[in-house]
């Protein structure tokens, strides 16, 4: 009798328990189907005017935005959202490195590629140098700085982890380059006529300097067919020193955070007999694989129409990663971070023009 009252008792807690766990799950996939809702909606936004120059990763962000402050996001959601922020997003920068073919960019020769890093290098440290002289949240400037200067939303979704940066700043970031670049896109347009370029000279011009591949491709194709072909072919040279910028960025960040704590790291490191540099080294794994699937496509072990499909894969993965964060962020807090980094991105991306025009002119490519 004893033992069939305890039976009694337990069953409901196993239930209660059994039924927590399927809300879990239930809460889990519904916040992963919200981000991929979201994403596959931006997919078809960018296909108008317009919206095609911001891309389908900002429009991701700013739908998430969007649906917080105006329906607010379920709590049960939040499991399956930050999957999508943090997991989904990893795996969308590996796919990601398809769209590299290495031997386009040695055929581009020596003179795009030194533009490239050029321009990578110098506006790195002019954006860094405003970010501390308008005392600009570090985290925040360092993902403006990669995104004004290597391939917008993908460089700051892929150079965060490496800095440890919150949602906010990555969303901030990623959102105040797009923007940014939208800008610089229309005043190309605009201002061709005036540049004195030739077709491949603003090809390799806007290819430099503008931020994002929608950019890229929507300032360059209006001029004609081998302006755009130069435009990406330069765009993806910077594209490929993503990875060596983000695995630079997080050694500089565990080499700084070590010297932050270094008497406790010390400390701990002498009782567990393991040194700082083996417990502390970043493991970025998910640029390890960005790499291996750029020397896959540059191999062409993959059909053409599966890297394809799998490039559409990557974009839907990162677009449901941005709109995650996008779904992370309050409005208010949005405002109160974007103004010194949009001011410091502005004046990165000013730099960044001027730069790459005097380059042209002077490495004889105009």
């Amino acid at each position: 009798m004893h033992i069939q009252s305890i039976q009694q008792i337990n069953k409901p807690k196993q239930e209660f328990k059994q039924e927590r766990k399927i809300t879990g799950y239930r809460g889990f996939a519904a916040g992963l189907l919200l981000t991929l809702m979201l994403a596959i909606a931006a997919k078809y936004l960018a296909m108008l005017p317009f919206l095609n120059m911001m891309g389908q990763l900002v429009l991701a962000i700013l739908l998430g935005v969007i649906l917080r402050a105006v329906a607010g996001v379920p709590e049960r959601t939040a499991t399956g959202i930050q999957f999508s922020a943090k997991k989904l997003l990893r795996a969308g920068i590996i796919l990601l490195g398809l769209r590299l073919n290495l031997h386009d960019i040695i055929q581009a020769g020596p003179k795009v590629l030194a533009i490239a890093v050029i321009h990578i290098v110098v506006t790195l440290v002019a954006v860094y140098m405003l970010i501390r002289a308008m005392k600009i949240d570090r985290k925040l400037g360092i993902l403006t700085a990669c995104g004004t200067a290597i391939c917008g939303a993908a460089a700051v979704a892929a150079v965060a982890p490496q800095i440890k940066a919150n949602d906010n700043e990555i969303a901030v970031s990623a959102a105040t380059v797009a923007v940014l670049g939208t800008i610089f896109t229309l005043a190309y347009v605009a201002a061709y006529p005036l540049l004195g370029l030739s077709e491949a000279g603003y090809g390799i011009f806007a290819g430099a300097t503008l931020h994002e591949v929608a950019h890229v491709i929507a300032a360059s194709a209006p001029v004609g067919q081998q302006a755009a072909d130069l435009a990406v072919i330069v765009k993806l040279t910077r594209v490929a020193l993503l990875a060596p910028v983000a695995l630079g960025l997080g050694l500089w960040e565990n080499r700084r955070l070590r010297s932050q704590s270094a008497a406790a790291d010390n400390t701990e490191s002498s009782n567990s007999g393991i040194s700082n540099t083996q417990r502390n080294f970043p493991v970025p794994w998910f640029i390890g694989g960005f790499l291996l699937m750029s020397g896959v496509n540059t191999v062409g072990i993959l059909p053409e129409r599966l890297t394809a499909d799998l490039l559409v894969l990557a974009y839907v993965l990162l677009a449901m990663a941005m709109a995650g964060l996008g779904l992370g962020i309050d409005l208010k807090t949005f405002g109160r971070l974007g103004r010194k980094p949009f001011a410091a991105g502005l004046a990165g991306s000013l730099l960044l023009s001027l730069l790459g025009y005097v380059l042209i002119h002077v490495m004889g490519l105009k």
